[in-house]
């Protein structure tokens, strides 16, 4: 629970920040004024001020107190931590991954190497026998994703994706618990991985597009139909699956 207090308490500070009321170079009340004021212990404060910190908002000066950093020239991506407290909000991390996904594979048909298109099928591999040994096959599920993303070439998507993991790990969790309890629902998981990759692996970038934003798009919708999130997802979801073009593609079964 603290964790959670001072999370939010993190952000009324950043709001504040960023609205102007506390300007570059101004004072922050005392710890023992700002418990007062949001009325939680100093220890949610001290830990909410770290926040801050770390995210090069505010400076300390030894015995004088904490003030308002000047902005940085170059803000540092972060997400609401709000995003991993309820299964609602994951799947706003999820639209992400919808939006992003499709371009990446679209990029990495284009771009691939040899090298990289095997390590994909091994990737691919990987999340099945992580499956068959009873596992999850979160963090192989992941690491097929980050191989999609280092096959288009260009650094910044490995390293946009690898800041995403944090936020989307336990949204995949969801989604995989989710499809773990139907036979049908792994079995169509595993041909959405099998069709993306021979997309990839064929150079063909309107499938790859295709096949990513369809694999999301179709998780979302076995979560409503496993009753993980509301009929509203499944209909918003539904919209995004009737404008993708239908798109057919040979699925290799077995992959060397």
């Amino acid at each position: 629970m603290a964790d959670r207090l001072s999370d939010r308490l993190a952000l009324r500070l950043i709001s504040q920040i960023e609205s102007g009321a506390w300007r570059p170079g101004d004072r922050l009340p005392t710890e023992q004024q700002l418990a007062e004021a949001h009325g939680v212990s100093r220890t949610v404060v001290r830990e909410a001020v770290h926040q801050l910190k770390s995210k090069a908002l505010v400076i300390s000066r030894q015995g004088s107190g904490v003030y308002v950093a000047k902005a940085p020239v170059n803000l540092p991506l972060v997400f609401d931590p709000t995003v991993l407290e309820s299964v609602q909000a994951v799947v706003h991390v999820v639209e992400v991954r919808r939006v992003l996904e499709g371009e990446i594979a679209a990029l990495a048909a284009e771009r691939a190497t040899r090298a990289q298109i095997a390590a994909l099928r091994r990737a691919l591999k990987a999340i099945d026998l992580a499956v068959a040994a009873g596992h999850d096959g979160v963090a192989e599920d992941l690491a097929f994703h980050r191989v999609i993303g280092e096959s288009t070439g260009n650094p910044q998507f490995r390293l946009l994706l690898g800041f995403l993991e944090q936020y989307l790990r336990e949204g995949m969790r969801i989604t995989r618990g989710n499809e773990a309890r139907r036979i049908d629902f792994m079995q169509a998981v595993q041909e959405e991985h099998r069709a993306l990759v021979e997309a990839i692996a064929s150079r063909d970038a309107t499938a790859a597009r295709y096949y990513a934003t369809q694999h999301i798009v179709r998780g979302e919708l076995r979560l409503v139909e496993g009753g993980v999130i509301t009929e509203k997802r499944r209909r918003a979801a539904a919209r995004v699956s009737s404008r993708q073009p239908i798109i057919r593609h040979p699925i290799k079964k077995e992959t060397p």
